[in-house]
């Protein structure tokens, strides 16, 4: 695919409702996950869903179960996502996924780790509070 495609074809469309962020602190990734039984890196992680580097043909759409890990915590955050598209670059590009369903309190705990990884990544001091609004607000790319 030579533009940016969907994994149907079609032209891309943003999808994500809420804020995507980048899933590294200080250079290195932070956000793993676990998915057909393999620890994969995030590229970027918001409460729709997430990005991972992989190739067009692996970006068939389909659902998965899936392990969400953040470095340095023992907690995981597990459930269901859905690949919806893919996005190709000079290093074989974007698989795009957006999460289906949580178990538990996989999604306040989501909000939780995203809050805390503004606030840690922020170049300006932040409240809990602000980056709590930033999390859960509108994608502002």
């Amino acid at each position: 695919m030579s533009t940016e495609e969907n994994a149907s074809g079609s032209d891309y469309q943003e999808r994500r409702r809420n804020q995507r962020f980048i899933a590294k602190r200080d250079g290195e990734t932070c956000f793993w996950i676990l998915m057909d039984g393999q620890r994969k890196p995030l590229n970027d992680l918001s409460l729709s869903g997430f990005g991972i580097p992989g190739a067009a043909e692996d970006a068939t759409p389909r659902e998965f179960d899936f392990e969400l890990r953040l470095e340095g915590i023992p907690d995981k955050i597990r459930g269901v996502a859905r690949i919806v598209n893919h996005v190709p670059n000079a290093t074989g590009g974007q698989i795009g996924c957006r999460f289906v369903s949580f178990q538990g309190d996989g999604e306040e705990n989501l909000k939780e780790w995203l809050t805390t990884h503004v606030i840690w990544s922020s170049s300006v001091r932040l409240s809990e509070k602000e980056a709590a609004a930033i999390v859960s607000g509108p994608s502002m790319i």
